[in-house]
Order: structure tokens, then sequence, then C-alpha cells
């Protein structure tokens, strides 16, 4: 059994659990595209990988809750196997899993997410949580932009990301065996590269446009991931494992 794992313990111990585990994590993910070198469970394998290390460096002051294995990507769903929730369905499990922990007595709920179309659900559901559970403390991490300093300090190309260096560099830390690594190529990854609309959506610093990624990349790819190596994926592990650590450690002592 996995001492950190709240799906592997009995009712008896889950209520004990409460008390000395104050936090709950919650891996999320998504299932979709991740071009043709990676699999499409890719953002939640990262996710559960993350919150297994951080509740082992917690060393007993947190859980892991059940995942959430599918998330808001209706921008990938013109590749093949993507699945995807909407923001009201993603926000509704979420505000339901922390319901029911509440109930059970957690206060502090972290959701550690492997992807970033996600993000916008979960600063909503943050929000509405301070009026429906005002003596609840929720909040939520992404993993690569964690480590912005270790990806600035990698290979990348001009136009890098979706299933580019720094996520393809992960999964070979975390899990080797799913990488088509004879597959593995580039997609877009210079400016140049990017159609009107593309490049609108890419510009720094300007309002935000949500374009679908068949707009951005024909194959479905940001980036060279030919480029990325474990080591690079055990530098930005370790560093975000590392960071959400440190936020974790405080947050108990508030």
């Amino acid at each position: 059994m996995n001492a950190h794992r709240l799906g592997e313990m009995t009712t008896t111990e889950a209520a004990g659990a409460v008390l000395a585990s104050p936090v709950v994590l919650l891996p999320a993910g998504a299932f979709e595209q991740h071009g043709p070198g990676l699999p499409l469970a890719t953002d939640l394998v990262r996710a559960e990988h993350v919150a297994e290390r951080v509740a082992a460096q917690l060393d007993g002051s947190a859980v892991i809750g059940p995942s959430v294995p599918v998330g808001v990507s209706p921008h990938h769903m013109a590749f093949a196997g993507t699945v995807t929730l909407t923001t009201t369905t993603l926000a509704a499990v979420l505000r339901e899993y922390t319901d029911a922990l509440y109930r059970h007595g957690w206060r502090k709920v972290l959701v550690i997410t492997g992807h970033g179309g996600n993000n916008a659900t979960l600063g909503t559901v943050a929000q509405d949580l301070l009026t429906t559970h005002p003596d609840l403390q929720f909040a939520w991490t992404p993993l690569t932009t964690l480590a912005a300093d270790v990806v600035a300090g990698m290979d990348v190309s001009e136009v890098h990301g979706h299933s580019g260096e720094a996520e393809t560099a992960q999964m070979l830390e975390i899990a080797p065996h799913l990488v088509r690594r004879g597959d593995l190529e580039p997609g877009t990854t210079r400016l140049a590269e990017l159609d009107a609309l593309g490049a609108v959506t890419r510009r720094a610093g300007g309002p935000r446009l949500t374009a679908r990624y068949d707009r951005l990349s024909a194959n479905g790819v940001l980036g060279d991931p030919r480029r990325a190596t474990p080591e690079d994926g055990a530098a930005l592990v370790d560093a975000i494992v590392a960071r959400i650590t440190d936020f974790v450690t405080e947050w108990l002592k508030a």
C-alpha cells in the first residue's frame, strides 16, 4: 500500500488521515493529443508523478486524493483520441470532489494540474469557493511554468510549448517507456511558421486569443521534442517538486 494515497486506505484509515494529513493533493490532467511521440495521458502522468513525490517529501502531512484524468481540451479536438470536458463540467467535478473532502474534515486542497487548459476553470472554482466554503483553503498549481528558469536554460526552439522540449524532457524522466522516441518530430518551431491567426495567438503582452491547435501546428507540437533529454527532465521535475513542497510546507504553518 502507498501510505500517501487516500484511495488505497480503508475508511478507518481515511478518518485518521484527516487529522494526520491536513492537505489533500488532487492531480489533474487531460486526455488529449501530444503529437506523434507522447501519449494522450501525458498531463495526468506528470501531475500524478509530481503529487507522489511531493507527498513523499511532506512525510505524512499530505494525502493524494482522486485524480481528475480528463480536462478542458476543445482546442485539441482536431487530433484523434482527444477527449474533453466543458469548463462547466470540470468546475462541477472539482467543486464536488472538494465538497466531499470538506465534509470529511479537510480544509486544505491543492490541485496539481499538468494541463494549462484547466487553469481558467481552476481560477473560477477558487473564487467561487471563497463564497461557498469560506473556511476552506483551495490552491492550485501548474507544473512547467513553476520551472520557467530551468526551461530558459534548455536548448529550446523559438516557438516551444505543448509536446515540445520541456514536456518531452519531463516524460523522458518520469515515464520513458511511454515516449515513442523514434516518432518524435518537430512541430512549429519558428514564429515565421505560424499563420496569421497563430501569430496573433502567440504574441506576448497583448489581448488573449484562444485558437485551435491545428491552427498553430500541423502535428500538434510546438517546438522540437528531439532536443529533449532525461537530464533536462530531471532538472525540471526536481525544481517543480521542490517549489510545490516549499509552498505546502509554508502553507501548513498558516
